[in-house]
């Protein structure tokens, strides 16, 4: 049998209110599932993903997982 390989996850944390931002961060913040400063979420790593934290790096604190 073929074992599936895992996907490597990345931790997010909002450390930064999105507040006082352009609408289009405040998109991206929302997009990434962040709804408050000091949420947490969990995603698998992709490039598209990758872009998104690249936009709103000033607000967001990243873990890479396994």
């Amino acid at each position: 049998m073929a074992r599936k390989a895992k996907k490597k996850t990345v931790q997010i944390t909002l450390v930064r209110s999105s507040l006082g931002t352009s609408g289009r961060h405040r998109g991206t913040v929302r997009a990434l599932g962040l709804r408050r400063p000091r949420h947490t979420v969990q995603h698998v790593d992709t490039p598209q993903l990758r872009g998104m934290l690249a936009k709103v790096a000033h607000l967001v604190e990243i873990e890479e997982g396994r």
